[in-house]
């Protein structure tokens, strides 16, 4: 087999980007938004126009830095060695809690089907574990396999989430939608910084691409234009679907519906197209937790290559899969899903979210200021260093406020578990020490001109 057989085309990744975001945070989505009402929908003008800046700006660092490592080789260059394990660290962590959300998310949607995963704490747990593997199982196929299911299970979005954005209209009340806009009263600026969490965790995995540059085929070309595409495509679909649902199904029902866009095609047609459109969804949910577990196991394979994670992540198979890598993985997920058992799946879902999305902020934020660094040593010229500088401020900016929405409780857990990478770098730094290093102290005597 041909070695560019094995890797993803700007077709697949496109495809694990617009999977990996949309797979599981928009179809819950108008529901959690409900609960503060159409106001809520004020907070995608914030969070596209940031996802926008910080997807440009990894593309732009994806252009003038070709060396692999994604986002962990964008913090490199701006923080050294500490900076590129401690990215990859915080990201590989935000992924394997995400991956668990979704897991659990994508079980909500088949209690519908299998009424036993509703029926308490240990059949949810039971049901997650059991995705989550099953996921693990089909990664082993390599990247291209990965592609090639991701572009199949896309569809259990596009056809529900893309269908109501067109034809939902026809349907569409305008006074329904005022009627539902801000049943709790609350302040406009509040309102917005508590849907921050909702739809910024419908936007990661815009930076997919970037950790997946080993095994995509033209990477300095096709990893920027996958970033890009990938979240304009989902930004216009967010914007449209949320805003027609809110104008269709009455925000008390939408707030209290497991399954919204279920609920409003059975209102639209009948109950039996709303159970297709049901089954859609945990398809879809399916196909995002198998992007996101590629995507783990990559950001794990690219740490283990740089001699900062055991060498087991970094043994690929024939097909470019690093199984032994996806096994730990799968491991280390079984063991966030028993920790975080809980009969009640919208709570613990709710918490992962929040803690999965500082984890991720904190690797965005050290990868854009990289871009400042790699633009210098590029020697790009002034128009195009003012240009992006202005749009690293606006990505900038969106990520400390966002980092600031998403609580006390959340950055708390985040800051916890940055300390405790500190911890791993410290014992594994020796390994990036210069044993030829000259200078004060090396040799137990101070230098010439420190002693004059």
């Amino acid at each position: 087999m041909a070695e560019s057989d094995k890797k993803m085309t700007l077709t697949g990744l496109t495809t694990l980007v617009a999977v990996n975001m949309m797979g599981s945070g928009i179809i819950m989505l108008p529901t959690n938004m409900a609960q503060l009402g159409a106001v809520s929908l004020l907070s995608w003008i914030f969070t596209a126009i940031g996802s926008m800046a910080i997807a440009y700006c990894f593309a732009q660092c994806g252009i003038f830095c070709t060396r692999s490592g994604g986002l962990s080789a964008y913090t490199e260059e701006a923080h050294a060695k500490s900076g590129f394990f401690l990215c990859s660290y915080l990201y590989f962590i935000s992924l394997a809690i995400a991956n668990v959300a979704v897991a659990i998310s994508a079980v909500g949607y088949m209690t519908a089907f299998i009424p036993w995963l509703g029926s308490g704490a240990i059949p949810l747990c039971v049901g997650t574990i059991g995705l989550i593997w099953l996921t693990i199982l089909a990664n082993f196929g390599g990247p291209s396999a990965t592609g090639r299911i991701g572009a199949i299970t896309v569809w259990g979005v596009i056809i529900p989430v893309a269908g109501l954005s067109l034809i939902g209209w026809f349907w569409f009340d305008p006074a329904i939608l005022i009627a539902a806009w801000n049943p709790n009263e609350l302040p406009v600026s509040e309102a917005i910084a508590k849907t921050i969490p909702l739809t910024l965790w419908a936007f990661l995995g815009m930076e997919s691409a970037a950790q997946a540059t080993d095994a995509v085929e033209n990477p300095k070309r096709n990893v920027p234009l996958a970033c890009l595409f990938g979240t304009l495509g989902a930004a216009v679909v967010y914007v449209l679907s949320t805003t027609v649902i809110q104008g269709i199904v009455p925000n008390a029902e939408l707030a209290n519906s497991s399954a919204p866009f279920a609920y409003v095609y059975a209102q639209m047609f009948n109950p039996t197209i709303g159970n297709i459109i049901m089954a859609l969804a945990v398809m879809a949910c399916i196909g995002s937790l198998l992007g996101w577990q590629f995507t783990l196991a990559q950001t794990a394979k690219m740490t283990a290559d740089q001699d900062m994670f055991p060498d087991l992540f970094s043994k690929a198979s024939r097909l470019g899969a690093p199984i032994f890598g996806m096994i730990v993985c799968g491991i280390l997920q079984t063991l966030m899903a028993l920790s975080t058992i809980s009969p009640n799946a919208s709570e613990q879902f709710g918490k992962l979210v929040s803690l999965a999305a500082v984890t991720n902020l904190i690797p965005y934020v050290t990868a854009l200021t990289g871009l400042l660094v790699i633009m210098y040593k590029a020697g790009v010229g002034p128009v195009i260093y003012t240009r992006n500088t202005l749009v690293l401020v606006v990505a900038l900016c969106y990520s400390f406020y966002a980092l600031y929405a998403c609580g006390m409780e959340a950055v708390f857990g985040g800051t916890l578990v940055l300390a405790v990478g500190y911890l791993f770098y410290g014992v594994i730094a020796k390994r990036f020490a210069s044993e030829t290093r000259a200078g004060p102290g090396s040799d137990g005597t101070s230098s010439p001109e420190k002693t004059a």
